[in-house]
């Protein structure tokens, strides 16, 4: 797989171009943080939808000509054989096959903890100041102002549609034709297998907003100038491709001014929950570097961390999952709405949409529990007609942008809140277990071998990912349950302690 990721950030974006719909996402160091925010971006209008897209077969959709199979290891030692010859230093470390992630790199002699490794020059980085090899092509993408994540893609394209014309050609030739992404998934796979999970939204909206971007660009600059940005090359295929890269690959340096780049022979890296080193430029070496946060043996396979995921966000970006209970970062964003019934529907509609919110909307739910936002949330949703006055107070609350009162509390309505977001568990819970149940015997209607084995490899990413959510479901059912049980035995203890004392009193 590649490399830490974080998310677009909306504000590399004009205010004014459908582009600002690429989403930002609270990633940690790099890729969009580009990870996880769990606001939802703002409404764009595509001349494409995502289910027209989405429905495309695979076979219908045109060759990517560039790249190689996701397990090839001859394309990246040409790679790892022209990164030395143009300035990366001796590498104590090779590609290999390995257990976890197809290809990796591996120590070839022992590694000390706390020991700097790779030191990748920054002339070996891709970035938006990159050197367009067409150069025309770069001048009108730099004219038009093009923020970085849709000038990358674009530059990608450009350069491995070159070939070895492109001095990107090895590393290029050692990216995969179809990287592990959920934007290769079609709309009846996302249906099909995600139905349970919030991820399939998200995996849903990414796609939306992958082929909005690639049709402004379309309209406004490539239809301009179909010489230099040929549709047979520059295509929502193509696109699909680039950002299926960007996404997996994309890291953002902190000391390089929190530059966005793909760093080359880094990007082999796999990801370990267990580990918590990260991609940086070191100034006093000159190069991208990560420090090993452990020893490693020779033949070990070397790991860094892509950022605080939950494994449904590493499924939507990098398309894997990791072992159930093997990730400390892992969560499953849970819905929760207003009830349409209420009497104060509106009133509280407009406080949550004053502070960016709505209805449904997500939080995120983590084994060892949940955000004080979603329980603001819930108080609001249950919150009588007399506590009108505080609807703006919640909202606020479960919005994130309130400085004061973060342990928000209303005791009179604290065990409807509860229950309120016990009942929204178990509605999810119902979901989980309903598509598990129904996928030991799920038709999957492919005659293909390599088809059959896609599809059975989507449903067991989707199986892994449904269990481990669940899981995180089960638990806040079990917190839930005691704290309500807690409650309601303790006001049965205060209504019998009142009973006594009024009975004595009338003796």
């Amino acid at each position: 797989m590649a490399k830490a990721s974080n998310f677009l950030q909306s504000t590399l974006l004009p205010s004014s171009s459908p582009l600002r719909n690429l989403r930002s996402q609270p990633l940690p160091l790099s890729f969009p943080p580009l990870p996880s925010s769990r606001h939802r971006p703002i409404t764009i209008h595509c001349s494409v939808s995502a289910g027209e897209t989405t429905k495309r077969s695979l076979e219908e959709a045109p060759d990517i000509s560039w790249g190689c199979e996701i397990d090839s290891v001859e394309n990246a030692t040409s790679l790892q054989r022209w990164l030395s010859d143009s300035g990366l230093p001796p590498q104590k470390m090779a590609i290999d096959k390995v257990d976890i992630g197809e290809r990796g790199l591996v120590a070839s002699q022992s590694l000390r903890k706390g020991e700097k490794l790779l030191f990748v020059p920054p002339s070996l980085v891709i970035s938006a100041d990159s050197v367009w090899t067409n150069g025309e092509a770069g001048e009108v993408m730099k004219r038009y102002d093009v923020p970085d994540w849709p000038l990358l893609a674009t530059y990608l394209i450009s350069e491995a549609s070159l070939q070895k014309g492109s001095r990107w050609f090895n590393y290029i030739s050692a990216l995969p034709r179809q990287p592990y992404s959920l934007l290769y998934w079609t709309r009846t796979e996302l249906d099909m297998y995600l139905e349970a999970s919030q991820i399939r939204e998200r995996a849903i909206e990414r796609i939306t907003n992958v082929v909005g971007t690639y049709e402004d660009l379309r309209s406004r600059i490539f239809s301009k100038h179909p010489n230099l940005f040929p549709k047979e090359v520059f295509n929502d295929e193509t696109f699909k491709w680039s950002f299926g890269i960007l996404f997996s690959r994309l890291v953002r340096l902190p000391s390089m001014d929190g530059r966005f780049a793909l760093v080359p022979w880094a990007d082999m890296l796999n990801h370990n929950c267990e580990v918590e080193t990260y991609l940086d430029y070191d100034k006093s070496s000159k190069g991208v570097v990560f420090t090993a946060d452990r020893p490693y043996q020779p033949g070990e396979q070397v790991f860094i961390s892509y950022g605080n995921k939950s494994n449904g966000e590493l499924l939507l970006s990098y398309g894997f999952v990791p072992r159930e209970g093997t990730n400390p970062s892992d969560s499953v964003e849970l819905a929760m709405s207003l009830r349409k019934n209420d009497t104060c529907y509106k009133e509280k509609l407009d406080a949550l949409k004053k502070h960016g919110l709505s209805t449904p909307q997500c939080f995120p739910v983590r084994i060892t529990g949940w955000p004080l936002e979603l329980m603001a949330y819930a108080y609001l949703v249950v919150s009588p007609p007399d506590m009108s006055n505080s609807f703006e107070e919640m909202a606020k609350a479960a919005s994130n942008k309130s400085s004061t009162n973060k342990d928000l509390k209303y005791p009179e309505i604290e065990e409807e809140a509860l229950q309120f977001i016990l009942d929204s568990c178990e509605t999810s819970i119902s979901k989980y277990s309903r598509f598990l149940k129904e996928s030991g015997s799920m038709d999957l209607d492919i005659t293909s071998p390599k088809q059959l084995n896609r599809k059975a490899f989507l449903k067991q990413l989707a199986v892994d990912l449904s269990t481990s959510e669940r899981r995180i479901l089960y638990r806040a059912q079990y917190i839930l349950r005691r704290r309500l049980r807690d409650i309601r035995s303790g006001e049965l203890k205060a209504l019998r302690l009142f009973s006594g004392i009024r009975n004595f009193f009338k003796q």
